[in-house]
């Protein structure tokens, strides 16, 4: 997402270098939306796999309907609707086929039954190989499976968001679904880079995001701090210590840590060689208990979209 304009201004040459740096040193999925930038995103990551289409899974999603200011105006789960977007995903990905195909977000207004039945019949098609729900909750999960095999569901996870533990997460491991987690660091707040609004660029989404505002920032910064403190004992960056953290979730927990640049992407791949044991992992838990962060995940209209 951070290679369209939302965390700032990108470098598009240094985008596609991160994205061909990232297979070269074996990272398999690439995960994308065509709400990205409004398209620009998957354009992005066409151009970056061509020549290495065969060495990655390549996952998209559909669903958030954009005004004409690029941003989410409703969301659309007709039938008809995924037929559309999944078309003009291939296009601007450039290829014959989405390896796994998302619904962004669940469309209140149309059953669940139906939607998916729709990217089902992309399925016979050809033109996706597999389904995956995002934000979904555990009921609509069960009832999206009901209608055709689900392999993946995307949710943010991470050391600041942990609530999906009680229910969302059990619930994906009983229907043997992935749990693929987004925003594994915290939206950069893990990375123990940002202090504060102004190291931001203009243009950064995140000067609007309510972890990252007021009192919340000062809260959720004393938590960087404990994370930091443990990371030196480790002698790994605050960013692999949580990496490293949901990595240990699960076989079937796969954070995707976005960036835009090969230096991150290097940094990030080394939180694999980490190993936490159950007593770092008791610690993090003591540290950082779950819901110890501050701030919703979205404003008020991003959070109307979740966990439906």
């Amino acid at each position: 997402m951070g290679m369209s304009p939302v965390y700032g201004q990108p470098d598009e040459q240094e985008s596609l270098a991160t994205i061909a740096r990232a297979v070269d040193l074996g990272v398999e999925l690439i995960d994308t939306s065509d709400m990205y930038g409004a398209g620009h995103n998957e354009e992005v990551v066409g151009r970056g796999i061509k020549g290495r289409r065969d060495r990655v899974i390549l996952a998209t999603k559909f669903g958030h309907v954009l005004g004409s200011d690029g941003h989410p105006v409703g969301v659309n789960g007709r039938p008809e609707y995924v037929q559309q977007a999944c078309e003009a995903s291939l296009r601007r990905l450039q290829v014959d086929v989405i390896d796994l195909y998302y619904q962004h977000r669940v469309d209140r207004a149309v059953p669940i039954e139906e939607t998916v039945g729709a990217m089902g019949r992309l399925v016979e098609q050809g033109k996706v190989r597999y389904l995956g729900l995002s934000e979904a909750s555990a009921s609509t999960l069960r009832r999206a499976a009901s209608a055709h095999p689900i392999v993946a569901l995307q949710t943010e996870y991470s050391l600041w968001y942990r609530e999906l533990e009680a229910e969302l997460l059990p619930t994906c491991r009983e229907l043997g679904v992935a749990y693929v987690a987004y925003a594994p660091l915290g939206r950069g707040l893990l990375t123990g880079t940002v202090r504060n609004l102004e190291e931001l660029e203009e243009g950064d989404n995140r000067r609007n995001h309510p972890r990252f505002q007021g009192e919340n920032l000062g809260v959720n910064l004393t938590l960087v701090g404990r994370v930091r403190s443990m990371a030196e004992e480790k002698s790994c960056s605050p960013a692999q210590l949580a990496l490293a953290w949901v990595l240990a979730q699960g076989e079937d927990v796969i954070p995707i840590p976005g960036t835009k640049r090969r230096t991150f992407l290097e940094e990030n791949i080394a939180a694999a060689k980490i190993r936490l044991s159950q007593e770092d992992l008791d610690r993090l838990a003591r540290e950082i208990p779950v819901g110890a962060g501050a701030g919703t995940r979205y404003g008020a209209k991003g959070m109307a979209g979740v966990n439906v």
